[in-house]
């Protein structure tokens, strides 16, 4: 039986002036909305008390399983509130299918993508005064995520999940604006090896990557991005984004899914719509050796980095502990593609491929 998610309202509401405060100046992750969503999953019985329900803490037990062993899982989306006033999601059930595929990496159970679809659905609309207008690349940021929260302490998988989808106003990712930023590059470190859950959007991944991270900030870096560290012979991605190279012959070469990249649903996304922009998409092995010496022969004249979140940042260099090598060809191209995507998700040019929902 299909989950609904009926509202619950929340009786003490954030006043107009209080959001439109947060409008004003939303940041990135740092505001959340009046309600979220939630459903529960027990062995035995599947999914069930769902509901919109006031944004607010979950109350854990400290032996909560998610604690213990990590077993939880997320996604990143986007409502985009269009010139006419209605609001849309862009391509949400391929972020229902890749929760799917982490759930199943993590032992966690399957949430039909009618219900994933059903509880973001639900949520923008119960918040829709929270959908920033369109000015400066606003949106409504949604944070679907799964979590073990049986009460046990022992390895196996949780015999009691909870579902959440909490929302957050959002302007641009990088409050300095699409300016070219520096990638730190190392070897040393692995945000997931070779079997493990690369291709999983789960917590794990991200805590791996924040010591490389930070690495990169004391060498005026913005980003990570992972080198395979045991043959170091390929290009993997950034810490929370996918990287994409351009070559002045017009191709668009990014690292191929080999189980330890996540299939970022931008990155799919720009792939399609290369070859309407004269780029023509290769997707495969890129060893290191080969980006460094293109760079520096001017053949790879431009790079970026893309994710839900950043949409899509220019890279200006890549800096190693020996040597940095800067991009000479510009940010045109990867501009083109940016404003692309970011006209299809705001309605700007029309959607042939039917990628947008419409939600209000």
């Amino acid at each position: 039986m299909s989950l609904t998610f009926p509202l619950h309202a929340n009786p003490h509401p954030s006043s107009d002036a209080e959001v439109a405060a947060v409008l004003a100046a939303p940041g990135f992750g740092q505001h959340f909305t009046d309600h979220m969503a939630v459903a529960i999953w027990t062995k035995g019985q599947g999914w069930h008390s769902d509901e919109i329900r006031p944004y607010g803490p979950f109350q854990l037990d400290p032996a909560a399983a998610v604690l213990h062993y990590a077993q939880e899982i997320f996604e990143g989306m986007k409502a985009y509130r269009h010139a006419d006033g209605s609001i849309w999601l862009f391509r949400p059930e391929r972020n229902a299918e890749r929760l799917q595929a982490s759930a199943d990496r993590l032992m966690l159970p399957q949430l039909p993508v009618e219900d994933y679809l059903t509880a973001c659905v639900e949520l923008v609309k119960a918040d829709a005064r929270w959908t920033p207008t369109m000015d400066g690349e606003q949106s409504l940021y949604l944070r679907p995520f799964m979590f073990a929260s049986e009460v046990f302490l022992g390895v196996r998988a949780a015999q009691e999940v909870t579902f959440a989808v909490i929302a957050s106003p959002a302007g641009p990712y990088f409050a300095g604006g699409v300016k070219p930023i520096n990638i730190w590059v190392t070897s040393e470190y692995s945000r997931a090896g070779v079997g493990g859950t690369g291709a999983a959007k789960c917590g794990g991944n991200y805590a791996s990557s924040l010591i490389a991270q930070y690495q990169g900030y004391e060498h005026d870096c913005s980003q990570v991005m992972f080198i395979e560290p045991s043959e170091k012979d390929r290009l993997e991605e950034l810490g929370g984004m996918n990287i994409m190279l351009i070559t002045a012959d017009g191709r668009l070469i990014t690292p191929e899914l080999t189980g330890t990249i996540l299939e970022g649903v931008t990155r799919d996304s720009i792939l399609d719509i290369a070859p309407e922009l004269g780029l023509t998409p290769e997707a495969r092995k890129v060893p290191p050796s080969e980006l460094f010496a293109r760079i520096n022969s001017g053949e790879i004249v431009e790079a970026f980095a893309c994710g839900t979140a950043a949409v899509i940042t220019p890279v200006g260099s890549f800096r190693t502990g020996d040597a940095t090598y800067t991009l000479q060809g510009g940010i045109e191209r990867t501009l083109g593609i940016r404003n692309r995507i970011l006209d299809i998700q705001y309605g700007r040019v029309p959607d042939t491929r039917g990628w947008m929902q419409r939600v209000i």
